[in-house]
């Protein structure tokens, strides 16, 4: 990740990754008077006369502060609260993201535990809870062990429990695949701060012995009598034992736990350690050992990181973002540890249950079950939401903390409905491209923007990008914008070694067209005649164009030298619009101008299989200004005409149609008005009667509707080929390209790693 990429994240657009959005309107006079005076009167009083209203009247509820004072941000150590910034609104925007829930990022300018105290208590009529974030220790844990005694609200300082929590549940599960007992195993800890002392109590909390744990800092083994770099917490782990190194330690031992700096433990170490040892690496971005190195000297290890690009990732963001939910929604005055063993044990069983192939294809796996590749949840499953809110929730009522009855059954309904799969969609994809990257070319190479991008998809494990171009003007390019391109490749086009096998492809394929083996030659100068020739002949996946082109120029060169898949008969253009809560395909956008009724079905068909393949099940709605023949007229009928033929091609689709665009939106209407309809549901799926209807249709959701418009999707290609919108941004372009590496991964393609083994692949997640 270069810092360039992270300082233009942040700064575009509106500076920061959080805002505050108003849940109410405010259009007009009475609006203003009920939202402020007099209106704001009621229920300021009725919070006088019984505070537990606030959460009826106000956001406290689903509010919660994230608090630090920057004395221990990430690897970055006592940079201070304003430079710890950006880090708070992260974690705000992953309370967002993952569990709905509202964030104020607080940075207190004080080093002073008591004045970070202070300020914790004086908030309490504001927030539901607070999440204590990147303190330094032993402050943190008499931060946090004052707040519990003296607020009424869940404190939680993540740093020290979730990676506990969620590295127990990976414990647990690994314990059951090597079949050892948890209070017979020895466990060793490389690092000593807050994360793994709280980690270390927590295991001792799931059964391991604590005379079993040696703990290891920067000196060596904090063992009983050591006064050298000691403090009360650290004590509570000091053995009375001759071992001195982690060298030492290791030796026997039938679990590691790295919780500190990259390169912390030797191979030769992790072999002398108990049969069927269990590692877990944590340290990021880089572990105390990699995976690679475990596996050249132990084959019967079992091993989880902090990494996206290894199997069991140990990521936070599987925690503290249901823990407050539950915690929240139970009204809880506290996150006592039942509520953390609740939370552990349910992701401990949620890995033993079947994956839903939904959640396999989200990663891009054909089959996930558990295992030694799989001992805890992937973050991006929806279904972690559903299971770890609902047994912290029923741990704080069980356990007394709770000041609101919590029905387990009913709660998981309202958490589906407060969460749609929109979210996660475009994390889906990306984290589905990245787990089998194809070469993408991209014709224009020397546009600023499309090198930005390729250098993202490179850098992000994306795709092997290939800009195509002179070398000296696009490194040029790049050094004047200040993107390193070290790892993008780049092909001129005028002196590439398969440039003449490229000119003899095409004059054989269009010889009988009237084109000459010359004007081949001269075509092969269009970039994009050369990036389409790459892709018909194999030397590229996919390819990826059109930024600054028209949609014609692209699609041209396309038809020319690939060509249709013979079982298509016909290009359309697909967009995925992503709301909020919802995610709707909409085709055909962008090429056939007045399909007929049997081009109208091909497009529907070839758009549900797109559908299929991003997770999602199509629910086909074929719309048109008539509902089920209200209107008796010819482009009415021609749309009745193509659900039968769809029928007939796929009887198994969930389609009907003719119908208006509420009507397929809205199964109140379905329900009410057309019970017959075999929709009976939202569609996901809009099918347009021609092309002025669906570009108009789309672009107009796209600006006025709040959606992230992801496409054109080209559907019909005989290889991947796509279509970038002019004045694409460099967000789109990166979409887009993950979009076309779905698309050549679905089509069975293969392309050559060149990727260095253990490098990292996609964006390293981290624990926030």
């Amino acid at each position: 990740m270069q810092s360039n990429d992270a300082l233009e994240y942040h700064a575009r657009g509106r500076p920061g990754k959080i805002a505050v959005v108003p849940t109410k309107p405010l259009t007009n006079q009475r609006d203003l008077a009920l939202a402020y005076s007099p209106g704001v009167a009621a229920p300021c009083l009725e919070i006088q006369k019984n505070p537990e209203d606030a959460y009826r009247y106000t956001a406290k509820g689903n509010l919660v502060a994230v608090v630090t004072n920057g004395t221990a941000v990430l690897g970055l150590g006592n940079i201070g609260a304003l430079a710890g910034k950006p880090v708070m609104e992260g974690k705000g925007n992953l309370f967002k993201q993952f569990a709905d829930l509202d964030c104020f990022d607080l940075e207190v300018g004080s080093e002073n535990p008591d004045d970070v105290i202070k300020f914790c208590q004086l908030l309490e009529p504001t927030v539901g809870g607070i999440n204590l974030e990147d303190i330094r220790a032993p402050d943190c844990f008499y931060i946090e062990e004052t707040l519990r005694k003296t607020m009424k609200v869940p404190v939680f300082h993540d740093d020290q429990h979730g990676t506990a929590i969620i590295s127990g549940a990976a414990l647990l599960n690994a314990l059951e695949l090597v079949g050892k007992q948890i209070d017979e195993v020895r466990v060793v800890f490389s690092g000593a701060g807050a994360a793994a002392i709280s980690t270390a109590e927590h295991y001792v909390r799931l059964g391991v012995r604590r005379e079993h744990i040696t703990m290891c800092d920067r000196i060596g083994v904090v063992y009983d009598g050591r006064v050298e770099d000691m403090d009360p917490y650290k004590g509570r782990f000091a053995l009375p034992t001759a071992l001195r190194t982690i060298e030492e330690a290791l030796d026997g031992a039938d679990v590691f736990v790295g919780l500190s700096v990259a390169g912390a433990v030797k191979k030769e170490w992790v072999a002398r350690m108990a049969r069927r040892p269990i590692i877990f690496a944590l340290a990021n971005p880089v572990p105390e050992i990699l995976p690679d190195e475990v596996r050249a000297v132990r084959d019967d290890a079992i091993i989880a990181t902090g990494r996206s690009d290894y199997p069991n990732q140990v990521n936070n963001v599987l925690g503290f973002p249901f823990i407050f939910r539950g915690a929240l929604d139970a009204r809880a005055t506290t996150v006592n540890e039942e509520m953390k063993m609740a939370a552990t044990r349910a992701l401990a069983l949620l890995a033993r249950e079947d994956v839903p192939e939904s959640v396999s294809k989200l990663y891009g796996l054909q089959k996930v079950s558990f295992g030694p590749e799989y001992l805890i949840p992937f973050p991006f499953d929806p279904r972690v939401l559903l299971w770890v809110a609902p047994a912290v929730a029923w741990a704080a009522v069980a356990s007394g903390v709770a000041q609101q009855f919590v029905d387990v059954d009913h709660y998981r309904t309202e958490l589906e409905a407060r969460l749609g799969r929109a979210r996660g969609i475009m994390r889906g994809i990306i984290t589905r491209a990245t787990s089998d990257p194809k070469r993408v070319v991209f014709p224009e190479g020397h546009e600023p923007k499309i090198i930005r991008a390729a250098q993202i998809c490179a850098d992000e494990g994306i795709c092997y990008p290939v800009l195509l171009g002179d070398r000296a003007t696009i490194e040029r390019t790049a050094a004047e914008y200040g993107i390193p391109i070290d790892e993008v490749e780049i092909l001129d086009p005028r002196s590439a070694p398969r440039r003449e096998a490229y000119v003899r492809y095409l004059w054989e394929r269009r010889q009988r067209k009237g084109l000459g083996l010359h004007e081949a030659q001269q075509r092969l100068s269009n970039k994009n005649y050369f990036g389409c020739c790459m892709v018909a002949t194999g030397d590229a996946d996919a390819m990826l164009s059109g930024v600054n082109a028209t949609y014609p120029e692209t699609i041209r060169p396309a038809l020319e030298t690939i060509g249709a898949h013979p079982k298509a008969g016909i290009l359309s253009g697909m967009y995925m619009l992503v709301f909020e809560k919802r995610v709707v395909f909409c085709g055909d956008t962008t090429v056939t101008i007045d399909p007929t009724a049997e081009q109208l079905a091909q497009i529907a068909y070839a758009a549900s299989r797109i559908v299929q393949n991003f997770g999602e099940e199509p629910r086909v709605a074929m719309l048109s200004f008539s509902n089920f023949g209200s209107v008796r007229h010819p482009d009415a009928e021609k749309v009745a005409r193509a659900v039968e033929i769809l029928r007939e091609r796929a009887p198994y689709l969930v389609v009907d149609g003719e119908m208006q665009a509420d009507t397929a939106l809205d199964e109140e209407i379905q329900r009410t008005r057309y019970p017959f309809s075999t929709l009976q549901g939202e569609a996901n799926v809009l099918i347009f009667p021609n092309l002025s209807a669906g570009n108009i249709a789309y672009k107009l959701l796209n600006h006025l509707g709040g959606a992230t418009a992801i496409g054109p999707i080209l559907v019909g290609m005989r290889r991947p080929v796509h279509v970038l919108e002019q004045g694409a941004d460099v967000q789109e372009i990166v979409n887009m390209a993950a979009v076309a590496v779905m698309d050549a991964q679905a089509r069975g393609r293969q392309a050559p790693s060149t990727r260095v083994p253990g490098q990292p692949r996609g964006r390293e997640a981290g624990i926030l």
